[in-house]
C-alpha cells in the first residue's frame, strides 16, 4: 500500500470539498478547506518527498467561468513536478496529449468514456490510440445503490448504468494503466472508508488501484491495509494536516516508505 497525494482545484484554488455536494450550478460545493497556497507549492512538496502517482483534479467544468483559472493552476503544478503526477478533469482524446506535454505522467478520465449512462468503447479506443494505455488512468467514481456500486459522471452528479465489479475491472484494464476509485458517498466526510468497496477492489490485482474516500485516522489506514490485502494504494485529502486535518503528512510519507521497503527483494 502506497500513499498517493492529491491536489484538488476548484474555482482556481486548491481545496478539499465534500464530493457529494459538488454542483455545476454557480460552481458550488461544501468546502472543508481552502488553501492560501497555490497548486505548484503542493506539487513541489510532493516532489521533494519523492511521492509519485498522485493526482491533480480540475473540479470545474469546461463551460465554467472559472475553468481557465483552474486549468492554469493545474498546469503550473505539472510544471513544478514534471512526470510526477496524473491529471484529470475534462480529459478527452483530443486534449490528452497536451496535458502529457505539460508534464503529466498520466491522464485521468471518467465522463468522457462513461457517457449517457454507458461505456463508450469508441472513446476508450480513441484514448488508447492518442496516448497509449500506459498513460491512461480510469477514474471510477462510484456511489452505492441497490444492487451494487455504479459509476458517477459529470463531477459526481450523474449516475451511469455501469456497475463496478471484478468483471468490469478486468474488462477495462485493456484500456488503462491504473484505476483511481473515488467512494463518492464518503468523499470529504472524514467518516471512515467504504469497507465493502475496498474488499471488492482487493480481489483485483492486474493493474494498480488507488482508493480515495473517508480516510480520517491511522486506524483507517491499518484497516485499508488489512481488508485491502495490502494491494490498494490510498489517497488522503481532508484528513491530512496539509489540508487542515490531523493526519501528519510526514508520517504518511514514512509509512509509505516503509511499505515500499517491505516489498524490496532481499540480497
Amino acid at each position: 500500500m502506497e500513499f498517493r497525494p492529491c491536489i484538488d482545484i476548484h474555482n482556481g484554488k486548491v481545496k478539499q470539498i465534500v464530493g457529494s455536494t459538488l454542483k455545476d450550478e454557480k460552481d458550488s460545493a461544501k468546502e472543508n478547506f481552502v488553501s492560501e497556497k497555490n497548486a505548484a507549492y503542493y506539487a513541489g512538496l510532493y516532489k521533494a518527498s519523492h511521492l509519485k502517482g498522485g493526482h491533480i483534479i480540475l473540479l470545474n467544468g469546461a463551460d465554467s467561468p472559472y475553468f481557465e483559472k483552474t486549468k492554469a493552476e493545474a498546469v503550473s503544478a505539472l510544471s513544478a513536478y514534471p512526470g510526477g503526477m496524473q491529471i484529470g478533469g475534462g480529459i478527452r482524446a483530443e486534449n490528452a496529449g497536451g496535458y502529457l506535454d505539460a508534464g503529466a505522467s498520466h491522464v485521468i478520465v471518467t465522463s468522457y468514456v462513461f457517457q449517457n449512462g454507458k461505456i463508450r468503447k469508441d472513446r476508450l479506443e480513441a484514448l488508447k490510440r492518442a496516448v497509449g494505455k500506459e498513460r491512461v488512468v480510469l477514474d471510477l467514481s462510484v456511489r452505492r445503490f441497490e444492487g451494487g456500486y455504479y459509476v458517477m459522471t459529470d463531477r459526481w452528479q450523474k449516475r451511469s448504468n455501469v456497475r463496478v465489479d471484478l468483471e468490469l475491472l478486468k474488462k477495462l484494464s485493456a484500456y488503462c494503466d491504473e484505476y483511481l476509485v473515488h467512494a463518492v458517498d464518503v468523499e470529504g466526510k472524514n467518516s471512515g472508508i467504504e469497507q465493502q468497496l475496498v474488499k471488492m477492489l482487493s480481489g483485483f490485482c492486474e493493474i494498480p488501484v488507488t482508493y480515495a474516500g473517508g480516510i480520517h485516522s491511522y486506524e483507517d489506514l491499518d484497516l485499508m491495509r488489512r481488508i485491502g490485502r495490502d494491494r490498494i494504494h490510498v489517497t488522503v485529502g481532508s484528513a491530512l494536516d496539509l489540508f487542515g486535518g490531523e493526519l501528519e503528512f510526514q508520517k504518511l510519507c514514512e509509512l509509505c516508505k516503509t511499505d515500499i521497503e517491505k516489498k524490496q527483494p532481499v540480497n
